[in-house]
């Protein structure tokens, strides 16, 4: 037996706030960390998916006899063969599967690159070369991609949010107004894209599946392939360890399926790995939206009516709705305050979540609606804004929990100039190039989710976390390392987290920047009792001393609040007049987010968020082909983002936030910085040039064809 002294907080420094490198940055520089592609497993085969080249239609047949003949070829899956799934279950998030994970159950195709074949071969290179060389014959029908404003079939659709909220007499309030602001906004379609494609190996063993994976959630996929396959949830395991990215994209998805079924099939470990390309079809997207919004304000620029009216698309096998009215819901208040999502449906792949779902494309429409009535209304566009800062939830009612998006902007301002600018339109200039400034607040929800965590004390003095967390770039397993050590009142080096196993139990998913939240909260409760036990004088036995925590009775707890982080954003952009080329020349972000676990991490979370909204602006757009349905250039030579050469100097910092009736104190940092970045640029065009962009991206033609103050 062994007894382990753990220190009192204040006899040391704190570990959260300080600035800490990543806890497994070596192992990644140096190529040590295994990604779920590189995992090596004993006589695995391959898999590669057959994608239809059709956009609507039925297969009549399959041609895989000439496949199954071909070099490694171990099997060809498809509607005929393939096992059947059960669909008819709650996700972990409360949604049903996306049918699309549903693979090889039909004959109906509902869009280009809809799956309709699985190859499995000894190699990945016979898998590829096999499953282009399948035939597939169609009966094609007519397709529709058409997205427009004018579509009578859209619906309001509820999604994380309800479709319809509303208050007061709209059109009575917007008649009474001294000004009065509609204008239709657009975003097109766009793609997550993150570096590392979308892996998955999956092995039987005596009924029991593991999927070795790149997701947001371990819990959640093991959740979702246990419904799928009809297991006990206990019989599926999901190991996640890194994560090249995920924006959104990472979460069930028709590859694990495929490679889960394919595996039961020829009783070996199958891998599939989706192409760059297959990615476009089979990972999700951002919709494209069409936003019409109403504002109504009296002589002081105060909003007497707020309408707000979203219209994006969704595929024909499952609803999911981009919800960008959702962020005048939080933002500003009015005596008539209307806000609609709606939908309709194409026959396209289902759109996803991506990052900032709902708020980035809303603040993009929301924001420069603002900037366009502070200048109708004569008003600094900041000042516009801090008339209408809401008191509570413009339509919860319910109190903020921190608010403060005004101290946000007044840092904001000082620190970029903003005192310093001429209002005027097109009057700077720097030879050839005409500049400007702009400005945009930025709002995103704070969440937490119910999530269980394990804290080990080994004999040794060594200390280990386990939670079925995922880090999928974002520092998350550095910053657990922190709030562990903290609630151990030990050092960070005695402290080792392990995440990315659905076995450690339930936790949430990375997403909707609740991810770190809901983590820690787990992980300090377990801790802390931890301590507890050990400051009694427990002793160690070998196998170590373990607390679990479950965090669900916590969070139920907690007080009714409108919990978000804010923040605000500034843009200065140069605009060549002769070519319409538009440069971002600086950005800087204040943000109200709540308590800040690692310095480091957190500012590369803003600013990877920040140069994401200088891609929305002026680079990302998908665009589909009407005749085949299908993407012009899915790939990143034809989807262009923002490169090295596209970003300029951009500054994030972060003011003090507390939550006092938070135990935590986190808000969520993973997707505020996209949001409103868009808007500060598409602002700080405005004021370069004296034409209003409403459509993204502002692309030289479109720079050209709205005009600028002659050269």
């Amino acid at each position: 037996m062994t007894t382990v002294t753990v220190t009192g907080t204040a006899t040391r420094a704190p570990s959260v706030g300080t600035a800490r490198t990543r806890v497994e940055g070596v192992e990644k520089v140096t190529g040590a960390a295994r990604y779920a592609g590189e995992i090596p497993f004993t006589d695995l085969a391959h898999g590669w998916l057959a994608l239809s080249t059709v956009a609507r239609g039925r297969i009549s047949a399959l041609d895989t006899d000439a496949v199954l003949a071909m070099p490694g070829v171990l099997a060809v899956l498809d509607h005929r063969n393939a096992l059947r799934l059960n669909t008819d279950f709650p996700s972990l998030l409360g949604m049903r599967p996306d049918p699309t994970c549903a693979v090889f159950q039909h004959d109906r195709v509902p869009h280009l690159g809809w799956p309709v074949a699985l190859v499995v071969a000894e190699t990945s290179e016979q898998a590829r070369e096999a499953a282009e060389s399948l035939v597939v014959h169609y009966e094609p029908e007519p397709h529709s991609t058409d997205f427009t404003a004018e579509t009578p079939d859209a619906y309001a659709l509820d999604g994380v949010m309800p479709a319809l909220t509303e208050k007061g007499d709209i059109e009575a309030e917007l008649a009474a107004c001294a000004v009065v602001l509609d204008a239709e906004y657009t975003t097109p379609e766009e793609h997550h894209n993150p570096m590392e494609p979308h892996a998955a190996t999956a092995v039987w063993d005596e009924g029991r599946l593991e999927v070795v994976d790149s997701n947001q959630g371990a819990t959640w996929v093991g959740g979702d392939l246990a419904g799928l396959f009809s297991l006990d949830p206990a019989a599926v395991r999901v190991r996640s360890e890194h994560v090249g990215g995920g924006f959104g994209s990472k979460g069930v998805r028709a590859h694990q399926v495929a490679a889960a079924m394919a595996a039961r099939v020829v009783g070996r470990p199958v891998r599939v790995v989706m192409t760059r390309r297959q990615m476009f079809t089979l990972a999700g997207h951002r919709s494209p939206t069409v936003q019409r919004i109403r504002l109504g304000a009296d002589g002081e620029g105060r909003l007497r009516a707020l309408e707000h009216r979203a219209l994006s698309h969704t595929s024909t096998v499952y609803e999911f709705v981009e919800p960008s009215a959702g962020v005048a819901r939080v933002m500003y208040d009015a005596d008539a305050h209307r806000t609609e999502n709606r939908v309709v449906r194409l026959d396209v792949p289902s759109p996803t979540f991506m990052r900032a779902p709902g708020e980035a494309p809303g603040s993009f429409a929301l924001e420069s609606a603002l900037d366009e009535l502070a200048v109708a209304c004569g008003l600094d566009p900041i000042e516009l804004r801090l008339r209408n800062d809401a008191e509570r939830g413009p339509v919860s009612g319910l109190p903020f929990a921190g608010r403060r998006l005004a101290d946000c902007f007044r840092e904001g301002a000082r620190r970029f100039g903003w005192a310093d600018r001429d209002p005027r339109p097109g009057t700077r200039r720097d030879g050839r190039w005409l500049l400007g400034t702009g400005t945009a607040a930025a709002s995103f929800q704070a969440g937490a989710a119910p999530s269980t965590a394990t804290a080990t004390a080994h004999p040794d003095g060594a200390f280990t976390v386990r939670i079925a967390a995922a880090d999928i770039g974002t520092g998350a397993r550095t910053a657990l390392t922190l709030v562990a050590a903290d609630a151990l009142g030990v050092a960070p080096e005695r402290v080792r987290v392990r995440i990315g196993d659905s076995a450690f139990g339930p936790a949430m998913i990375a997403g909707g920047s609740m991810g770190t939240r809901s983590w820690s909260w787990a992980v300090t409760i377990a801790a802390e009792e931890l301590r507890e036990r050990l400051a009694l004088g427990a002793d160690i036995p070998a196998e170590g001393i373990t607390v679990r925590s479950d965090t669900t009775a916590a969070i139920g707890a907690l007080a009714a609040a409108e919990r978000h982080s804010f923040g605000a954003q500034f843009a200065e952009v140069a605009v060549d007049a002769g070519t319409g080329e538009v440069r971002v020349r600086r950005m800087l972000g204040i943000f109200a987010a709540g308590r800040i676990i690692n310095p480091l991490t957190a500012r590369n979370q803003f600013l990877g968020g920040m140069t994401w909204g200088i891609s929305m602006a002026l680079h990302e757009e998908a665009l589909r082909d009407r005749a085949s349905g299908g993407l012009v250039g899915a790939d990143l030579a034809g989807y262009h983002v923002a490169t090295h050469a596209d970003v300029p100097r951009i500054e994030a910092d972060w003011i003090e936030d507390p939550d006092p009736d938070d135990p935590v104190g986190i808000k969520g940092i993973g997707e505020i910085g996209i949001v409103g970045a868009a808007a500060a640029v598409a602002n700080a065009v405005w004021h370069a040039t004296g034409a209003r962009h409403r459509d993204l991206p502002i692309s030289p033609d479109r720079v050209l064809t709205a005009g600028a103050p002659d050269a």
